[in-house]
């Protein structure tokens, strides 16, 4: 049932684009074989029906975009408590991520609520109302604000997560945002930067926005491992999950990269 608990607002195109495109294949596939084509015509539209149903199962159990994030690393927080901050929020899958997984933690959900990354309706009310969802309103503030200028002082904040949101800005950007995430961060605080991953999950799932934008500019653990030390971080943790790069940075050089 948790797949119809929360709203996150995608544009049908994301949430529903690969059933339609699977309708469409096997209807035109159907009436091509009663048509008496050449064979192959029909089968080749069964085949982008059988693709367009792989990519829908990718896209919402493998990629899990209707529901909240999971953790992808256990060294996050590992005291399991503190206030995070969470970076570029939207409408919550990473701040659920962090409540759900850390039950003792609270979080500061910050974003200019922007309708520009494909959520229709970005507002505070709807991230709220997933929050609430999931039982965990009364451990939400929600803050608007650039992640590039954040409205808070210095060491605010015990750990950090930016899901999919640093990896759309330019270097200069991410630059600035890195800085300033280190900035609020107290001694010892974690950053958990999550980015899209062009792995086979996305090859398969969504091919033909496979070179669009930051797809083919900026998905290498070695450029975000630089950006990260180059602000301050020392790396403890790279690694991947289906669709998703992250690297794990701590503000006190205490630990070595694996």
């Amino acid at each position: 049932m948790s797949f119809f608990r929360y709203d996150f607002g995608y544009a049908w195109p994301w949430t529903s684009g690969h059933l339609i495109a699977a309708l469409v294949f096997a209807t035109l596939a159907v009436l091509l074989w009663r048509a008496r084509l050449p064979r192959w015509v029909a089968t080749l539209f069964g085949v982008l029906t059988v693709w367009a149903l792989v990519g829908a199962a990718i896209t919402h159990v493998a990629l899990r975009l209707s529901l909240p994030l999971v953790l992808p690393t256990e060294a996050f927080l590992s005291a399991q408590g503190g206030r995070v901050l969470d970076l570029g929020a939207g409408s919550g899958r990473a701040s659920l991520m962090v409540l759900l997984a850390r039950p003792q933690s609270t979080v500061v959900a910050l974003d200019i609520f922007s309708e520009s990354y494909g959520i229709d309706g970005n507002t505070p009310e709807r991230l709220r109302a997933n929050i609430a969802a999931a039982g965990a309103a009364g451990r939400l503030e929600v803050q608007m604000g650039d992640i590039r200028d954040m409205p808070f002082p210095d060491a605010s904040f015990d750990g950090a997560v930016s899901a999919y949101v640093i990896d759309h800005m330019s270097r200069e950007s991410v630059e600035r945002s890195l800085a300033e995430t280190r900035r609020v961060l107290k001694p010892g605080g974690d950053f958990l930067l999550m980015v899209i991953n062009p792995d086979a999950w996305v090859r398969v799932a969504l091919p033909m926005f496979y070179e669009h934008g930051y797809f083919g500019q900026k998905p290498r653990p070695d450029f975000w491992r630089e950006r990260l030390v180059t602000a301050g971080f020392d790396i403890v943790e790279v690694g991947t999950k289906p669709g998703t790069l992250y690297v794990l940075g701590r503000t006190l050089a205490t630990s070595t990269a694996r």
